[in-house]
């Protein structure tokens, strides 16, 4: 189905409209969202995705209709899979609480960015040349094999980008406010909230490599690509802080989403097969396989999630693994007095810290000893449970 412009223009408008919402309504004015805040909004542009996608169903169709939810689900789930590494580098970057908001929503503009590029030149590519849905299978293939490997340790925002930026530029090692520049001894400087900027928007476009092959392998519908990519990332500023120290609970999503993505590939490949013109395969002529279908396609990669969340959230070791984490990342927090100059977030911090601390002495050994680093953790534990004597003390 053809998209008239007169409603790619209306599209266009209303994202672009939610976009300049949240920065003049919430990022603006610097400050720590609360977990009420988080959960209205997520709640708010989750319903826009899914009314929009009633719309798409009324006025576009079936088919339509199920490509667009089948590719907004799995880029949602793609995009919750990419708070992991933001997650890292704003940690390893040490971005004040009150801050990350704009870093977010910067990442979450620019990933829109390089998507809608790759998005228009996969689409060139794929009405001009059959056998790029065998190069998109492949590339999801791939990635699946990669989202299986265990994860290297390591600072993900120490990127040769940012090293350059640090060897060419004067740079500081502290924030001032959310100003990207900031003057030191006369001369201007970058700030870190400039650098981690660009750290985000280089592993967007890495995110962006990954996520249009597995849309594309669902539907060729460039509106339905693009409409069901901007929506996923619609509200992923808000999700971030909503599940905020749940995410290492999702012990599993990199399983689930490696099924989801080598499924699409499979998908792909078979298209391709069927779409053949490849002279070195069955002489340029089309192979007679069985194409997957759109409705079969929904089902599975909804089925994958839900057995994905539901056998991470069942399992001892992910909740182990979370309070371990949590309480690693609540004590250093609270340690760091850069992290956020509001007490109240501090006082919620160390009220977190002494939750999970209650949950990891209830736990069976055998999964509370399983954590890299025990001791280290217990002595910023410690640590922690120190200086807030101390401040009571005052």
């Amino acid at each position: 189905m053809t998209v008239p412009p007169l409603i790619w223009g209306i599209t266009i408008v209303v994202i672009l409209a939610l976009l300049a919402f949240d920065y003049f309504f919430h990022i603006r004015k610097a400050h720590v969202p609360t977990l009420k805040e988080a959960a209205v909004w997520s709640s708010i542009y989750v319903g826009i995705a899914i009314i929009f996608g009633i719309l798409v169903l009324i006025f576009g169709g079936s088919a339509m209709g199920s490509e667009y939810f089948a590719g907004y689900i799995t880029e949602k789930a793609l995009s919750v899979d990419n708070l992991f590494v933001f997650l890292i580098i704003i940690a390893s970057f040490h971005v004040p609480r009150e801050d990350q908001q704009k870093v977010l929503l910067f990442g979450i503009v620019f990933s829109l960015i390089a998507r809608t590029g790759f998005i228009f030149l996969g689409a060139a590519l794929i009405n001009s040349f059959a056998w790029v849905f065998y190069a998109f299978g492949l590339i999801l293939i791939l990635t699946a094999g990669n989202l299986l490997k265990p994860e290297k340790e390591g600072d993900e925002a120490d990127n040769f980008i940012i090293r350059l930026a640090r060897k060419l530029f004067h740079t500081t090692d502290y924030y001032d406010g959310d100003k990207l520049f900031t003057q030191v001894d006369g001369k201007r400087a970058l700030t870190p909230m400039l650098l981690v900027m660009v750290a985000i928007g280089g592993t967007d476009i890495l995110f962006a490599l990954d996520s249009i092959p597995a849309i594309f392998g669902l539907t060729q519908n460039v509106y339905i690509v693009f409409t069901a990519t901007a929506f996923s990332l619609m509200g992923l500023r808000q999700l971030y802080f909503l599940i905020d120290g749940l995410l290492d609970r999702l012990i599993y999503l990199s399983y689930g989403l490696a099924a989801i993505l080598a499924f699409i590939g499979v998908k792909l490949i078979l298209h391709a097969l069927h779409e053949n013109n490849l002279p070195f395969i069955n002489g340029g002529e089309p192979v007679e396989v069985v194409e997957i279908s759109t409705g079969l396609s929904l089902t599975v990669i909804i089925g994958v999630l839900v057995i994905t969340v539901v056998a991470s959230l069942l399992s001892k070791a992910g909740k182990a693994q979370t309070a371990i984490n949590n309480a690693r990342r609540h004590a250093v927090n609270y340690l760091d007095l850069g992290y956020t100059a509001d007490l109240q977030e501090r006082e919620r911090i160390f009220k977190a810290l002494v939750d999970e601390e209650r949950q990891i002495l209830q736990m069976e050994p055998k999964y509370r000893n399983k954590a890299k680093d025990v001791d280290k953790i217990r002595e910023q534990v410690a640590e922690a449970h120190r200086q807030h004597e101390e401040y009571l003390a005052r």
